[in-house]
């Protein structure tokens, strides 16, 4: 461990104990769990009006590797994540717009944001006609929304799809302009993108987070006033395991105590701690993310990180997203693959990402690559990982 904070000793740690039961009230969300928006609103006035330690939301997905978990959140530990990102982005009773669906957590923190600070959110046809994301839907959200500050959470793809909306219509543009702040998250952001946001005068954190710190809780590569960070010290450079303290944490896994205990922790002066599964390296109060422990490929004997692979293949200008993993291989027991979302294919765009790829490490080039019009995606806007594995090994023959 990197111990920056003299409470912060592993020899100390102690695991939490799995949630065996739930408050009457607690709201639980999930892809196939029917969600009314109205009730969660009132459920959430009543929780939060008096934080405490009780379960007020339970978060259930399939999770990365398919075991499905629920991760409990306190109305402490949402309450904790709604005010730290107020005072982040300098937002107090600001007016939030909900285009994510309620069962991702980012959607749900909408609806808790938008009771803590008071106000009314708007919500997206798109969200309760449980159709895609669209530039009208947006649009039409938008104009429903009041003269103060205003807060929006997309992830990257539908960042995408308003910016590229907005060469078009500029009434797009203007509407994403009009925002005091733009939450990206659930998926890296290409620096593509990122630059472009930039370009157009859009106000955007890149947040970093998950369920089980109530979303995000570090912000621009920075944390959130409350969050702590600590990496797991290696034998192999400064990245590590990564760890976020602070009371947005949740309380663990209901009816789960073997993940509980394998990720959730208490420090010896009582904050709570989560384990990630992400490598990172922490500096000079910055946190640079650098993918999955598990998303780390050996092939050729050689450890291989996606996440260089990924940023190398998004400097090109017609990428919109890129994908990169690691698939069976007789010769080098993991062949490197990766797939990229293009605007368009040109016809030097073959020969142009070959040469990104060559300033690429040799171990570090993908055996293989795809250029799709666009990504599969699951139901939060997040590109399907599982499927684009599938298809990069059916694609290169293994």
């Amino acid at each position: 461990m990197t111990l920056e904070h003299p409470i912060f000793d592993p020899q100390n740690l102690q695991p939490f104990s799995a949630p065996a039961g739930l408050h009457r009230h607690a709201i639980t969300v999930g892809q196939n769990i029917p969600s009314d928006i109205s009730g969660m609103l009132r459920t959430f006035e009543k929780l939060l009006a008096h934080p405490s330690e009780d379960a007020a939301l339970v978060v259930a997905t399939s999770g990365s590797t398919g075991m499905p978990k629920k991760t409990v959140l306190s109305s402490r530990a949402l309450t904790a994540s709604g005010r730290a990102t107020e005072q982040f982005c300098g937002t107090q009773h600001a007016q939030w717009m909900l285009a994510l669906p309620v069962h991702y957590v980012a959607g749900a923190q909408v609806l808790a944001r938008s009771v803590l600070a008071g106000t009314a959110p708007v919500v997206a046809s798109s969200i309760t006609r449980g159709e895609h994301f669209t530039p009208q839907s947006f649009l039409s959200a938008a104009e429903k929304m009041s003269g103060g500050a205003r807060m929006l959470s997309l992830v990257p793809t539908q960042l995408h799809t308003l910016l590229e909306a907005a060469e078009t219509q500029p009434a797009v543009l203007e509407a994403l302009q009009s925002f005091d702040g733009i939450l990206l998250g659930g998926a890296s952001a290409s620096a593509a993108l990122l630059q472009q946001a930039e370009e157009k005068n859009l106000k955007v954190y890149t947040t970093y987070g998950s369920a089980e710190t109530s979303g995000g809780c570090v912000y621009n590569g920075k944390p959130l006033p409350g969050v702590s960070i600590r990496i797991e010290e290696t034998n192999e450079g400064t990245a590590g395991r990564i760890w976020l303290g602070g009371d947005m944490v949740g309380s663990g896994y209901l009816n789960d105590p073997h993940r509980t205990q394998k990720h959730f922790f208490f420090d010896s002066a009582g904050l709570p701690w989560y384990r990630t599964d992400d490598v990172g390296a922490f500096s000079r109060g910055q946190l640079r993310v650098e993918g999955r422990s598990d998303d780390i490929i050996i092939t050729g004997g050689v450890k291989v990180s996606p996440a260089p692979i990924v940023q190398q293949l998004e400097k090109h200008p017609l990428v919109r997203e890129a994908f990169v993993c690691g698939i069976p291989d007789a010769k080098w027991g993991s062949a490197v693959v990766a797939a990229v979302n293009v605007r368009e294919k040109t016809s030097s765009f073959d020969g142009e990402i070959s040469a990104l790829i060559e300033q690429l490490d040799p171990a570090q080039r993908p055996k293989h690559l795809e250029a799709l019009d666009t990504f599969p995606q699951l139901s939060t806007g997040k590109p399907d990982r599982k499927k684009l594995a599938a298809l990069l090994a059916v694609a290169a023959g293994k």
